[in-house]
């Protein structure tokens, strides 16, 4: 009854901010059309500009449409521009909640009030998105931390209630899924179900606070020394499950390209240096921030750290294992190289096809999908088109999706989206490509050899001194054998044995036809 009575909601919001019009427009004449018609002949939304209503109806319908929305943003070659600008909105212009709730989550994780824990507290949030809002403050110094004092820091709070309003989406979600399986047999080929199972441990993990602070925390420690790259540090004495206190960072969204052009920010290196820490992310450290629109990235405009980027928000994160890591780079470095062959032979290695799949035919679709496509400045490239075009060619080959993977794809659609926004001349793949040959060195050439060896040092230590007496226990052992091999042996011995009579017999009506040929001759030749 829940999911009836949501999707009543849905539909009434749909109607309620004129979307479903939206809808009529595009479909063809017919029934369906005409019973949109009459639906939508009292819908109160309709005098609003069209990219207004779609966000308001987002914004309505709560976190996860939020989400969905933000994703959309960054898309604006797909996109009208005014719905762009609209949804753009989304990434930290959400309604907020009230400051007096915000102020009373605030002093219960903490366990005191707010003015014996800052110096200043802004109580108005400086930002609220679809899942927390952040305030800003100034830090009393403690007898143990007497260094905080007067340091400015960000406060982020989780949204009230927002648990049961997720859980609720998620169900709808996975219906859907279930729906699209037993239907369609493309659908059941992308795994609906594991790809709404995936987003729901990403987004169950992003309403654990401390969870988001560990990510971030971590990908500190990996830029500790980068130039490129600025993560807020975490005060953990002041972190819990719904409200965490990190150090405040000064900089412009990335979205406010005007501002930053006024700066004096160089747009071209500025694309090719996020496109950098993207790929250095995946496959160096193979953790990577899996929500980066315009809303989560700032630009520093201070003179020590001038064009770094500076990342927020590490609700989700993606998480790629050493196998993940190699296929992939092996994959991108044979695109860039046009070596379709590799493509083709390197999916069926992965079990992403089927074993019996023709390589030829494979490697040939591959090749007119992608190779239109090189040389192009990235303003001529929409990777949309490009994965559609793929999604065509995997439907004949029956290529299964891997729902591991489903972050990295959506996070790749952002960072492209973003690149186009700063330098539409950039060369994706030019960019990329010395990355992940650097990375390949690493793994599988001589210094992967030497690193492994390194590696393994320790446990050789123990090993080696063990090692002439455990070779001296396995020779003195008797050999032990199971009761299929003695049935076998004792098989092998009638087979020898066979073999053996069988010589002996052969051997003897030789000699015996060998004995009578000869008398013959000797009694032929006597006469």
């Amino acid at each position: 009854m829940r999911r009836l009575a949501r999707l009543s909601f849905i539909f009434f919001t749909a109607w309620r901010y004129g979307l479903l019009p939206l809808l009529r427009d595009i479909l063809k004449p017919g029934i369906r059309r005409g019973l949109l018609t009459i639906i939508c002949w009292t819908s109160p939304g309709e005098a609003l500009p069209r990219g207004m209503r779609i966000r308001l109806a987002l914004e309505a319908l709560g976190p996860i449409f939020v989400k969905f929305g933000q994703v959309l943003s960054t898309r604006r070659d797909l996109l009208p521009e005014d719905i762009a600008n609209e949804l753009a909105k989304l990434q930290d212009q959400v309604p907020p909640f009230s400051n007096e709730e915000s102020c009373r989550l605030i002093e219960k994780a903490l366990g005191k009030p707010i003015a014996e824990i800052f110096l200043e507290f802004d109580a108005t949030p400086v930002a609220s998105a679809s899942v927390a809002q952040v305030h800003f403050g100034l830090l009393r110094g403690t007898e143990k931390y007497p260094e905080w004092e007067g340091r400015a820091v960000a406060i982020k709070v989780l949204r009230p209630g927002i648990l049961p309003v997720i859980e609720g989406d998620l169900a709808l979600l996975y219906d859907l899924a279930k729906i699209i399986e037993r239907i369609s047999e493309d659908g059941r080929r992308l795994k609906p179900r594991e790809n709404v199972a995936e987003f729901d441990t990403h987004l169950h993990d992003e309403l654990d606070l401390m969870r988001e602070a560990a990510n971030a925390s971590q990908l500190r420690r990996y830029f500790a020394d980068s130039t490129k790259l600025m993560i807020p540090e975490m005060y953990w004495d002041l972190c819990h499950t719904n409200v965490i206190v990190m150090e405040k960072m000064n900089g412009i969204s990335i979205g406010r390209t005007a501002d930053l052009r006024a700066a004096g920010v160089d747009f071209k290196k500025l694309a090719a240096d996020g496109v950098e820490i993207f790929f250095t992310q995946v496959f160096e450290h193979g953790f990577f921030h899996a929500d980066m629109h315009p809303g989560n990235i700032m630009i520093s405009l201070d003179p020590e750290t001038f064009g770094r980027f500076i990342s927020l928000d590490f609700g989700i994160v993606g998480a790629l294992s050493q196998s993940d890591k190699s296929y992939l780079a092996l994959n991108f470095l044979a695109f860039f190289n046009r070596d379709y062959r590799r493509v083709a032979e390197l999916h069926i290695e992965s079990g992403w096809v089927p074993a019996n799949t023709r390589v030829e035919e494979l490697e040939g679709a591959v090749r007119s999908v992608c190779e239109p496509y090189f040389d192009r400045p990235l303003k001529e490239i929409s990777l949309g088109i490009v994965l559609m075009r793929l999604f065509q060619t995997s439907r004949r080959f029956k290529v299964e999706i891997q729902p591991q993977l489903t972050l990295l794809q959506k996070t790749l659609l952002n960072v492209e989206g973003l690149a186009r926004q700063l330098d539409p001349d950039l060369d994706l793949w030019k960019t990329a490509k010395p990355i992940l040959e650097k990375w390949i060195s690493q793994q599988l050439g001589w210094r992967a050899l030497v690193d492994g060896v390194k590696a393994e040092a320790p446990g050789w230590a123990q090993i080696l001194p063990t090692l002439p007496r455990l070779i001296a226990e396995a020779l003195s052992r008797p050999p032990v054998q199971s009761r299929d091999q003695k049935g076998e042996l004792e098989v092998l011995k009638g087979l020898l044995l066979q073999e053996r009579r069988t010589h002996r017999l052969l051997v003897g009506a030789l000699l015996f036809a060998g004995g009578f040929l000869a008398g013959i001759l000797l009694i032929g030749s006597s006469l």
